[in-house]
This record gives structure tokens, sequence and C-alpha cells, in this order.
């Protein structure tokens, strides 16, 4: 008995995934995503791995891997010469840069905080969150 492969239109595409149908296409036009085969009134039909390289997309984009890092990343997986090193290398580059990120907010939060400390709070027009936040160093 052969197989055949269901075929997704690209609103099961967007409701499987959970990708708006416009973000579908951007992907498509940007060359994150191969073009899907078209039925005979044109519209698009997604086999199983496209709708599973959606998903991979949309994950790589949700930990803030960039279109450029998530095309290579895809085309990575998608290479019968891949290795796990490869992929792993490419997630702690980015597992990096989120930790870079994650103490420049923690820096932003202690600021903050310092300036939430100093400030009374009252009704005065004079407010030392304003005075450090417009303080130019020698002036």
């Amino acid at each position: 008995m052969a197989s055949h492969e269901v075929d997704y239109y690209i609103g099961d595409a967007s409701r499987l995934t959970g990708v708006k149908i416009e973000t579908i296409r951007f992907y498509e036009k940007a060359g994150v995503l191969t073009s899907p085969k078209r039925d005979q009134n044109g519209y698009r039909l997604y086999q199983k791995a496209q709708v599973e390289g959606l998903m991979f997309v949309k994950r790589c984009r949700e930990l803030g891997f960039s279109l450029g890092h998530t095309r290579s990343l895809l085309s990575l997986a998608d290479s019968d010469g891949r290795t796990c090193q490869q992929i792993s290398a490419k997630a702690q580059k980015r597992l990096n840069e989120v930790r870079a990120k994650i103490e420049g907010l923690r820096r932003m939060e202690r600021v903050l905080e310092d300036y939430v400390r100093s400030c009374p709070a009252n009704a005065s027009a004079d407010c030392p969150i304003v005075k450090s936040l417009s303080h130019v160093v020698g002036l």
C-alpha cells in the first residue's frame, strides 16, 4: 500500500504552527522557507516536512535567532552532512548573547531601583530621577 502524503493549505499550516499567514508568506519571500507546490487553483500546498520546517523557524525566532541565523540553522538541519556539534555551536553562541543581554538588563534593573529609591515620590517638582537622567558630566 503506497503512503499518501497529506498536503496542508496555508491556513492549515498557520493553525498547526501558530504562525500567521502573512508571516508564512514573508518567510517564503525571505528565503527562509521553500516555496510550496500549488494546486490547480494556485493555492499553496504544504507538505508535512514544510510545516515542520515552519515550526522550526517559529521556535528559532522565539529564541531570538535572526532570520539569517535561522536560515543557517534550517539549512544545517536539512543537511545530510550536519553534525550535532555544528548545531550546538550556533546554539551556544545564541546562549552567550542571551546571557549578555540578561546581564545588561540586570544592570538596568539596579540603576532603575537606585533611581526609584532616591525619589521621595512627593508633590515636589524637584525630582532626583530627572536630575540623574539629565546630568551631563563636565557641565
